[in-house]
């Protein structure tokens, strides 16, 4: 077996442009985004193929694809990306007010509009030029948490999904039924017969996919017909509205979706588990300052919106 060559002769370079490369399939739009000629990163190409033994890009009629080594690296060269920028982004004296780090954080679109939005609204008052990107999760990020997210600052994602990560609890939200307005048969109040009977839409519904409440339904014996499956919590009233569907959501989401014609909100006929919101991170991030003062930001905005439900 050939000797690897150690990091020390290795070109980084090369890594941005097998990230561009695997991300385009193509040389000319790799270069493209590079700012590079096509000659030059077509240079970069056959150095990439030596080093691994593999095309990593294999012609198939007039466009190009990937390997199955190819398709392996795109994930992982994705990571040692992100992970080598924050390196060279540190500084020994960092401020919030003069930052312009860029925090990535991971979560569903329930905790973007609520503690995310929160926190980014505070984080513009102090620190101008902090950026964040808030990006859906998936269930693979989910499903390996610890191996995925080193690269990340953070998931927003309720107890009960991920133990791996360390995590500061924000703020407890209750879950609610949305319904049609004029529901044909359900009154001022809910029954656990309402529940059985009528059809349901359900916001995921996998195994890694799943509200806590949902789970709970089960445990009472009661088994939802689910009419429609949405991964959004925000989409949830438009697929209620006009139907006798019920759809569970968030109380924090209730308020906004009261406010839309045709959904009315009721309470739960039974004690639903309350939902524990939790910032999570990988421990990499521990010893980092700045890190530490985006986990204070988000533990901020969680008390504000526990104050705003009263349960401050």
């Amino acid at each position: 077996m050939p000797e690897r060559p150690s990091m020390s002769r290795l070109d980084l370079n090369l890594l941005v442009a097998l990230d561009a490369l695997l991300t385009e399939r193509s040389v000319t739009r790799a270069a493209l985004r590079l700012h590079l000629s096509q000659p030059a990163l077509s240079a970069s190409l056959a150095r990439l193929r030596t080093h691994f033994g593999d095309p990593l890009l294999a012609r198939r009629g007039n466009s190009y694809e990937l390997t199955p080594l190819a398709l392996r690296l795109s994930e992982h060269t994705t990571t040692a990306l992100e992970a080598a920028r924050r390196v060279f982004e540190s500084q020994a004296d960092w401020t919030p007010e003069a930052s312009t780090r860029e925090f990535i954080i991971f979560g569903s679109d329930y905790a973007f509009a609520t503690v995310g939005q929160t926190a980014s609204r505070i984080a513009a008052a102090v620190a101008p030029e902090v950026r964040f990107r808030f990006e859906l999760h998936t269930p693979a990020l989910v499903n390996d948490p610890a191996g995925r997210m080193r690269s990340a600052d953070g998931i927003l994602i309720p107890h009960g999904h991920i133990s791996e990560l360390n995590c500061s609890d924000l703020w407890s939200d209750r879950w609610v039924v949305l319904l049609d307005e004029h529901h044909p048969t359900i009154g001022e109040r809910l029954t656990m017969a309402d529940l059985s009977e009528s059809p349901w839409v359900f916001t995921y519904q996998s195994r890694s996919a799943f509200t806590s409440v949902g789970q709970q339904l089960r445990s009472l014996g009661i088994e939802p017909r689910i009419d429609a499956v949405v991964q959004s919590f925000l989409g949830l009233p438009y697929f209620i509205r006009g139907t006798r569907r019920l759809g569970l959501v968030q109380e924090a989401l209730a308020n906004d979706a009261a406010t839309l014609p045709g959904i009315r909100v009721l309470d739960p006929p039974f004690d639903a588990v309350p939902v524990v919101n939790a910032l999570w991170w990988h421990p990499v991030h521990d010893g980092d300052p700045e890190h530490a003062w985006m986990r204070s930001l988000f533990e901020r905005a969680g008390r504000m919106l526990a104050k705003q439900a009263g349960r401050a």
